[in-house]
């Protein structure tokens, strides 16, 4: 797992100038960046897993938004969940490029929530996987919308992290070749 800690003392001061106030400073700490990280992978953990363990109730949800031809709502309700998922773990070991996943998974769950906001539809935001739609009704989705913004400000924060601290997240390849080399296999 990469930590950015934006290299050492020179490179921080680079990030985290001496003329910053120390609100600053302890916003570009390490500590933000890791909360952030792993709360954002434990939602989209959290979310997908619920999502895979009642398919059919989760596409019934998709089915009523109506944004997906009938005949694609089955296949988009296991691979949007699968998705979730990886990017989720992804994001909790900081691997390149499951940032930017789950920012567009993000975008795609806000536009689709201003969607059915905007239809008035009276639906579970099925973000969770499936709950009951009565209980749930219509008054969900406006808060779930909340919520995503909410996540894309975090979002937003560990790009803008990233690039004050010219880090780079592990690729996959490296990341596995050295997880591998630390067993012993004998």
């Amino acid at each position: 797992m990469t930590e950015y800690t934006c290299q050492p003392p020179s490179d921080e001061r680079a990030a985290v100038s001496p003329g910053m106030p120390r609100g600053m400073r302890a916003l570009f700490s390490v500590w933000p960046y890791r909360f952030i990280r792993i709360a954002l992978a434990a939602v989209f953990i959290w979310s997908g897993v619920s999502k895979l363990f009642d398919l059919s109730s989760f596409a019934l949800i998709m089915e009523v938004y109506g944004v997906v031809p009938d005949a694609w709502v089955m296949p988009v309700a296991t691979t949007l969940p699968a998705i979730e998922l990886v990017a989720g773990l992804a994001l909790l070991a900081d691997l390149r490029g499951s940032l930017a996943v789950v920012g567009g998974l993000l975008a795609l769950f806000m536009v689709v929530l201003g969607y059915g906001i905007r239809l008035g539809l009276d639906v579970d935001c099925g973000c969770f996987g499936p709950e009951d739609p009565e209980t749930w009704a219509y008054h969900g989705l406006r808060p779930a919308l909340y919520r995503d913004f909410l996540m894309g400000a975090g979002v937003v924060y560990l790009y803008v992290r990233r690039y004050r601290c010219s880090a780079k997240p592990e690729q996959f390849l490296n990341y596995m070749t050295k997880r591998f080399k630390r067993r012993n296999w004998a």
